[in-house]
């Protein structure tokens, strides 16, 4: 408080919610910009003084003329021609009160930490939380829990940015979310049940809001895994060429706002690629596929095959899991001894630290491996020996049904990519249809039985991932 002979205090309408820091600073501003103030009434030493910063700023303050601080609890004045004795009692209490702000805020920071290590996150909940003030603890707010779920699920599937899906959630939901809140929110481990307090991760009581596989998805999609690509214009088989000339991709662009050329990219220098219409390429492309035919018992080894690599899949599954499960309850036993020789004081406080966040670490890449092989791998990509057959033999008759873009899909099953000098192809074919198409060029089979039936060519085997036709 301040007092002035007749004249209002000078803070009689300043807001004294502040920040002792802050008002502290206040405090001296306005007594080096008012001559005129000639009394500071504080309570106590401790209520005035919070570091030792404080201290020195009132001290040379208090050399000014005609200026007292009064101490109204000690009984004490202190100004510039006040005694030694006064100024040596108050030096002393001045370092009393800066002990007692010391051990407060080791206390503080203690009490966080071991609410921390019960895996009570000791501070304000993000979205999609709330604190209760009755528990004391951390619980799941409904309504804005569905929004932070619906973004992790949006952002996953890498067709968003932040901004793009800032505006999904306000259209979708009616929750504006800043966009660097946002990006925030979908890198933070709380919504798995984990928290990062002062450096260290710890395993948190509330309930996740998010699955660790969407959660992972995300992650990757912030690493650039799954990062979109923004195009002015979609050219649908841009990827499939590449210049027979100097090894380059071939790229593609619009003329006149309606029609799309492709040519080399230039990244040796100048290229004789000619220009080609996109009309072209498609007739181009779609010849090669005539070239694609299977009988139907070559089909069927084929899914023979699939079905006899996706058993030993399986079996190998199991295996991996069970040493999983192994691993993770070898490590979590750790962490419990870690734990009591932490309690125990075998061990410091910056050892424990650095030592449970790296377990935890540990901990949480096992249990992603673990969620990730109990659920059985699904079959619906495996085709049947009829739609092998059907792609194989009406491969051209599908690619001229379609349009430009479906056309480009169904070229991209069945190719890596091409060579081109303009007029020619050279093909380089996705596993198995290689095969095929090297069967039929070599026409060591038919597509159809002639009048001289000859025993089968030699068999072939097509094993693993690379057997698995897309449709």
């Amino acid at each position: 408080m301040f007092s002035k002979a007749a004249t209002p205090s000078p803070l009689s309408t300043w807001n004294q919610r502040r920040t002792p820091a802050a008002r502290n600073s206040r405090i001296c501003c306005l007594l080096r910009e008012n001559a005129d103030i000639r009394v500071v009434l504080v309570e106590k030493t401790d209520r005035l003084y919070r570091n030792r910063t404080d201290s020195l700023a009132f001290e040379e303050l208090i050399e000014k003329p005609n200026l007292e601080l009064h101490l109204v609890k000690e009984s004490r004045v202190i100004s510039k021609d006040c005694r030694s004795q006064h100024k040596f009692m108050h030096d002393i209490h001045v370092a009393l009160s800066k002990h007692y702000i010391e051990n407060l805020r080791e206390e503080v920071k203690k009490g966080m930490r071991e609410k921390a290590e019960q895996g009570i996150y000791p501070g304000r909940a993000p979205i999609g939380y709330r604190n209760n003030p009755t528990t004391r603890n951390i619980e799941v707010s409904a309504d804005k829990a569905a929004v932070v779920r619906r973004g992790f699920e949006l952002y996953a599937t890498g067709q968003y940015s932040l901004s793009t899906l800032r505006k999904v959630l306000r259209d979708e939901t009616g929750f504006s979310i800043a966009r660097a809140y946002l990006g925030t929110v979908l890198k933070n481990p709380f919504y798995i049940g984990d928290f990062i307090w002062r450096g260290v991760r710890y395993k948190g009581t509330h309930l996740p809001i998010v699955d660790l596989a969407t959660f992972q998805l995300v992650q990757d999609a912030f690493a650039g895994h799954n990062k979109p690509k923004y195009r002015k214009h979609d050219f649908p088989f841009r990827g499939l060429l590449t210049c027979a000339h100097d090894g380059c991709t071939v790229t593609a662009e619009r003329h006149k706002g309606k029609y799309d050329y492709y040519r080399c990219s230039g990244g040796r220098g100048k290229c004789t690629l000619p220009y080609m219409p996109e009309a072209k390429v498609a007739n181009m492309l779609g010849e090669l596929l005539k070239g694609i035919q299977v009988p139907e018992s070559i089909a069927q080894q084929i899914v023979s095959s699939i079905a006899t690599d996706a058993t030993s899949s399986e079996q190998a599954r199991r295996i991996e899991l069970d040493g999983v499960k192994q691993r993770l309850a070898l490590l979590r036993s750790r962490i419990d001894r870690l734990f009591e020789d932490k309690l125990d004081g075998k061990i410091t406080e910056e050892f424990w630290a650095v030592k449970s966040s790296e377990y935890r670490d540990q901990e949480l890449a096992l249990e992603t491996a673990l969620k990730r092989l109990s659920q059985p791998p699904s079959t619906d990509h495996v085709l049947t020996v009829e739609r092998v057959f059907e792609l194989a033999n009406r491969a051209y008759s599908l690619y001229v049904t379609r349009n430009v873009a479906g056309q480009a899909q169904l070229l991209k099953m069945v190719l890596l990519n091409c060579a081109t000098d303009g007029a020619n192809l050279w093909p380089n074919y996705r596993k198995p249809f290689h095969l095929i198409a090297q069967r039929a060029k070599n026409e060591e089979w038919s597509g159809r039985e002639d009048l001289n039936l000859r025993p089968p060519g030699p068999e072939t085997t097509v094993r693993g991932r690379n057997a698995v036709l897309m449709f």
